[in-house]
């Protein structure tokens, strides 16, 4: 009776010792993925880059015949976009930045002071003013920064980590550009020769919806930073650029940040100038708002994958948690992308069924 004892025994050292170098391999790799982290989200945000430049690229791969040709021509347009927005953007920007930085917390406390805040405060108690000063107190200490921009880029932190890592992303970028067709092969080969005409043709549409995506996401920021720039310039509101840097990157969050922004430069307004420039700057800016949601991003994006409001929110939420404003951008993308496979994978395999 003695043996089999022993066995089972044996048998449960043995699996316990397998279980306990299991974990120990999962927190190796674990550790591993967050050390190069920073090192995935370049790549991940060159691959996302590319497939926004592609849909141009095939455009003027078919007028110049070759695509080394076309990769060169945007190469130099990007490369000079970088550079105006280097010489006419950066100087205003990090000089705005500065000052905007350290009068932050009397801005906060002006707006505190706006009467329909203060009835506000009183019918809550005094959370707003406390909010307020809890938020002015986290956004002036630098060691917060980090949290707010994600890991990888720390602007305004680490300029030679900045630089390093623009650099990285744009040297990424170009070679996944010159190899994209490669890249595409080797993984079709991957499939069976008998799947591969399928598997191709949802890489293709893959591929196209989500270029389309990034490309329109970008240019409605882009229109929508510039409509704000040229309103608080015309309303002499103090720190435009900073404003209209900040609506730029919030609007690359589709639904929420167009809103997300506009709130942030109506408070800064709404702190900074008299009632009837705030007045004035609000119904510019909402009525432009109203303007994009139902003209200019439908024409903008109708070639580019819908991505439903639920999964937007939960993305952006997610990617946020873990690597700041920077995982909010690169989540989005990512789930129209899985979004598209479930739809042309998944669902026609259950349809089968």
């Amino acid at each position: 009776m003695s043996a089999p004892t022993n066995i089972r025994i044996s048998h449960a050292y043995q699996i316990g010792l397998l279980g306990g170098l299991g974990v120990l391999t999962a927190i190796a790799v674990g550790n591993a993925l967050i050390s190069i982290a920073s090192i995935i989200t370049s790549i991940f945000t060159a691959l996302f880059i590319t497939l926004g430049l592609e849909p141009l690229i095939q455009v003027l791969e078919k007028r110049v015949k070759r695509r080394g040709y076309a990769i060169s021509i945007v190469a130099l347009g990007l490369l000079g976009v970088v550079s105006l927005v280097i010489v006419l953007i950066l100087p205003p920007l990090i000089a705005q930045t500065s000052t905007f930085v350290e009068n932050l917390p009397s801005l906060l406390t002006e707006f505190s002071k706006l009467p329909w805040i203060q009835a506000a405060d009183l019918r809550f108690g005094g959370a707003i003013s406390s909010a307020l000063d809890t938020s002015g107190a986290y956004l002036v200490d630098s060691k917060n920064w980090p949290n707010l921009l994600g890991g990888v880029v720390q602007v305004g932190i680490s300029l030679f980590n900045g630089a390093v890592a623009t650099l990285t992303v744009g040297i990424l970028t170009l070679y996944f550009m010159s190899s994209l067709h490669g890249i595409k092969a080797v993984g079709i080969n991957m499939v069976p020769k008998s799947r591969r005409k399928r598997v191709e043709g949802i890489v293709d549409q893959v591929v196209s919806s989500v270029g389309r995506y990034v490309m329109g996401q970008v240019t409605v920021a882009s229109i929508n930073a510039s409509i704000v720039f040229i309103v608080l310039l015309v309303a002499g509101v103090k720190f435009a650029v900073v404003l209209a840097f900040i609506d730029f990157l919030l609007v690359l969050i589709p639904m929420i940040g167009s809103l997300s922004g506009a709130a942030i430069v109506i408070i800064v307004t709404a702190a900074t100038m008299p009632p009837q420039t705030t007045f004035g700057v609000a119904i510019a800016i909402l009525v432009y708002t109203q303007i994009e949601a139902f003209i200019v991003a439908p024409r903008i994006m109708k070639k580019a994958v819908n991505v439903p409001a639920a999964l937007v929110v939960v993305s952006a939420l997610a990617g946020g948690s873990l690597l700041g404003l920077l995982g909010s951008l690169l989540a989005i993308p990512m789930a129209a992308t899985l979004l598209l496979i479930l739809r042309e994978v998944w669902v026609p395999h259950q349809d089968k069924l």
